[in-house]
């Protein structure tokens, strides 16, 4: 499987976190907004930061993060494709650990009812710790993407032909060749 290198990275170590909890300050730079803009299809990224925690929970080598990103985007407008500027400000968070610990959790059924639990809250299934650290860059990206709008729209701008509010296209169903009224007018005037 190829492993594609993340346009932000910022890899927090296990062992920074040895000393209890570890916050972090991180901003993408111009190449590395520029490279992400690619990625997640935007006209731009303007700014892209967050404050993240990481500690460990209590007798675990399990490892909670909770973050905040801030970012100014420029997104296409899904009708004109004009550039539609937004600003996204999301809180977020996920659990991670060590993938022998995740295999062997899983082994025992700790996890294994938990992935087709509908009430699982996906922050509460572990992601593997890679290579012995958390990668939150790469983290802050996801969320980002999770959080743009995906029918952004520039003010004012309507699609021709199209009502929001749905009327026109009841009134033009209504009006269409409808089959089973014309079996009702053929019944109506049949004699028998």
């Amino acid at each position: 499987m190829d492993t594609v290198t993340p346009e932000f990275s910022r890899v927090v170590r296990e062992e920074a976190m040895a000393g209890g909890e570890v916050v972090r300050e991180i901003e993408a730079k111009a190449e590395e907004r520029q490279a992400l803009a690619v990625r997640l299809k935007l006209v731009a990224i303007n700014q892209l930061k967050a404050t993240v925690r990481l500690w460990r929970l209590d007798g675990s080598r399990k490892v909670r993060v909770r973050g905040r990103l801030w970012a100014d985007v420029v997104q296409s407008c899904v009708v004109s494709l004009e550039p539609v500027p937004a600003q996204v400000d999301e809180e977020f968070g996920a659990l991670f650990a060590p993938l022998s610990l995740i295999e062997a959790e899983r082994a025992d059924g700790v996890l294994g009812d938990l992935v087709l639990d509908p009430f699982a809250i996906d922050e509460d299934l572990p992601e593997p710790i890679a290579e012995g650290g958390i990668d939150i860059g790469e983290l802050t990206a996801q969320h980002l993407s999770l959080a743009l709008d995906p029918y952004p729209r520039r003010p004012g701008v309507v699609f021709a032909g199209f009502d929001d509010d749905g009327a026109e296209a009841e009134a033009e169903a209504k009006n269409a060749a409808n089959p089973f009224r014309a079996l009702a007018r053929l019944k109506a005037s049949d004699p028998s």
